[in-house]
């Protein structure tokens, strides 16, 4: 297949740009030709198959003259006009069948997606497309219901394409941090205000009290980066804490590996991809409920940091009890993925 891919293009990398990076090595690892248009202001020269257009007239110059069969947009968020109207461009290409992926677990419940109608500008572009990918039955049900897009046309795949646990090596800057005789925590995400980090920071100071040794490292970039340095500079506990800040993805599954216990308190979420590996490779959870996580993780409800505190400090009684290993998933995302690619293919 001939297929090409709009989305964010890492770094840093957040899930969408897991997702569809993940994508992409899949499909050429099994002969396919892919590039990839980045819709970020991220810029760099092109290479490998990734373009890197300068402005969004240069997007629309690419999507209308790279050679593909598929072309399939990735959006991560609120669906803006200008990326409403780009999903119409894909949709109008000539002899390319479109694929539209929502990743924004929060989008459904946002006021957008509250004022949601069948006969509205979003609801004719979505029909357009020849499948939709839902991350969770939440989406599907928006586009189903609320866009009124045919349910044949719209797939619940979770967006998790997960690698074997790598072996990356650990800088200096960091091995100091994480050496000691506590648990080591870690945390992925974006440090937005959606991620709640704040209450990362607040239960840290019951969490020493219980393990004086114990040690929270928060991976991930945003734009609350300076304000939380600020704000954890000021805390009496904060040689505990870590706000780190984007890093390789290798070397983020690397660390994730090798935690005690993963973290995620996010106030609203969709399928988390981070919390998908970390269950992949046998970590304990504790992640805050948004009403569809894996089995696996010990939920708490979201913003209420003493139920996180209590739920981190249950799996930590843990720490030095044998336990059976979290069994892997088995889901496949990608190859889910290309076999949507060829089913559209064969109706054309």
């Amino acid at each position: 297949m001939n297929i090409l891919l709009l989305g964010p293009i890492p770094p840093p990398w957040g899930g969408v740009q897991t997702n569809l990076m993940g994508i992409r090595s899949l499909a050429r690892g099994q002969g396919h030709t892919v590039k990839v248009i980045n819709l970020t202001r991220f810029r760099r020269p092109d290479e490998d198959g990734l373009l890197f257009p300068s402005s969004a007239h240069a997007v629309l110059r690419l999507l209308f003259s790279v050679p593909a069969q598929i072309v399939h947009l990735h959006v991560g968020g609120d669906m803006a006009l200008r990326l409403i109207l780009l999903a119409l461009a894909c949709t109008l290409v000539p002899g390319r069948r479109a694929v539209f992926t929502l990743h924004s677990g929060g989008y459904p419940s946002s006021p957008a997606g509250q004022k949601a109608r069948p006969f509205s500008l979003r609801g004719f572009v979505f029909r357009r497309f020849a499948r939709i990918v839902a991350v969770n039955r939440e989406i599907r049900d928006l586009f189903v219901h609320r866009f009124g897009c045919a349910p044949h046309r719209v797939a619940v795949i979770a967006p998790h394409t997960i690698p074997p646990p790598p072996a990356e090596p650990i800088p200096e800057s960091l091995t100091a941090f994480l050496a000691g005789p506590g648990p080591f925590l870690i945390s992925i995400g974006g440090l937005e205000p959606e991620y709640d980090i704040p209450l990362q920071f607040q239960i840290m100071e019951t969490l020493r009290v219980y393990h004086p040794g114990i040690r929270l490292l928060i991976c991930g970039g945003g734009s609350q980066h300076a304000a939380l340095t600020t704000a954890l500079a000021a805390l009496p506990w904060r040689e505990h804490i870590c706000v780190h800040g984007d890093m390789p993805r290798l070397l983020t599954l690397t660390l994730l590996a090798q935690a005690r216990l993963f973290l995620r308190t996010t106030l609203y979420d969709g399928d988390a991809i981070s919390v998908r590996e970390a269950l992949h490779y046998g970590i304990p959870s504790v992640v805050s409920d948004n009403g569809m996580r894996p089995s696996g993780p010990r939920l708490f409800p979201p913003g209420d940091a003493a139920a996180c505190a209590a739920a981190v400090l249950a799996e930590l009684a843990l720490f030095y009890t044998p336990q059976q290993p979290v069994p892997p998933i088995e889901e496949n995302n990608g190859e889910a993925i290309l076999n949507l690619y060829r089913e559209i293919l064969l109706e054309s």
